[in-house]
């Protein structure tokens, strides 16, 4: 590449070379490229792409523009996502095009691997059920349904319903991920007057929560949800991690005034 840049392009005004993921060039290939660095020829133009730009040489970040790109929106990552779809005729659902927009983390190109994999996986077709399943997530009902059983007080049925999780073996950090998120809609609800969330099909359920809790009770769960999702290294084994974090947020409520 080195070689080839000093010479004029055939075609255009400049070459562009767009290197991804450069902190992983040896010290080497550093070096290589710092020389070419130093004294660009006019007709080049070096893209250096990473997503850890603390383990690039100093010497090369000194002559380089930096620019930081936000990760984008899950929205964002479906629409293109949607779009790319739409254009090759894939048929998918929507629900599992927003599950793999949140797997993205905000990342565009580990959205689209995500979903080459997802198409392979479903043989054709992007499903909601086995996006899931490729991911080892669950649907927002099976969340719902400890949220509910933790707002009634009910030991018996949260216990009932993280056995039903269990036996899917599921990622739990996302599980509790996934309920931490849907208390921050809770809350929300309470705190935020006049909030609407667009195209959300469990709205009535999210707006009898915020109704039957305090907004205390929610913090509180919403806080021992991250904790129990730190602490899963730590268990005996992530199941019971899992049910441990439930349990804490069973046994772990505000004191409500008389």
């Amino acid at each position: 590449m080195i070689e080839n840049a000093q010479y004029a392009p055939t075609r255009g005004r400049y070459k562009v070379y767009l290197i991804d993921e450069v902190h992983m060039l040896s010290k080497n290939a550093f070096n290589a490229l710092l020389k070419t660095l130093e004294e660009p020829p006019p007709h080049a133009m070096f893209l250096l792409a990473t997503t850890d730009p603390q383990k690039l040489p100093v010497t090369v970040l000194s002559r380089c523009l930096k620019f930081n790109l936000k990760r984008l929106l899950p929205e964002q990552i479906q629409g293109q996502m949607q779009h790319i779809l739409g254009a090759e005729g894939i048929a998918c659902e929507a629900d599992a095009l927003a599950v793999l927009a949140r797997a993205a983390d905000g990342s565009l190109r580990d959205g689209l691997s995500l979903l080459d994999q997802a198409i392979a996986y479903g043989g054709g077709a992007v499903r909601a059920a086995d996006v899931r399943a490729m991911l080892g997530s669950l649907d927002s009902a099976e969340v719902l349904g400890l949220a509910q059983a933790l707002a009634q007080g009910d030991g018996k049925a949260l216990l009932a319903e993280a056995q039903r999780i269990v036996a899917f073996a599921p990622d739990f950090g996302k599980v509790l991920d996934d309920l931490a998120a849907l208390w921050h809609r809770v809350q929300l609800r309470q705190l935020v007057p006049g909030y609407a969330a667009v195209d959300e099909a469990d709205g009535v359920t999210l707006d009898a929560l915020a109704a039957r809790l305090s907004a205390e009770e929610v913090q509180l769960d919403y806080q021992l949800a991250l904790s129990g999702r730190r602490d899963l290294p730590l268990a005996p084994d992530e199941a019971m991690g899992f049910e441990m974090a439930l349990l804490r947020m069973l046994a772990f409520r505000p004191q409500r005034e008389d």
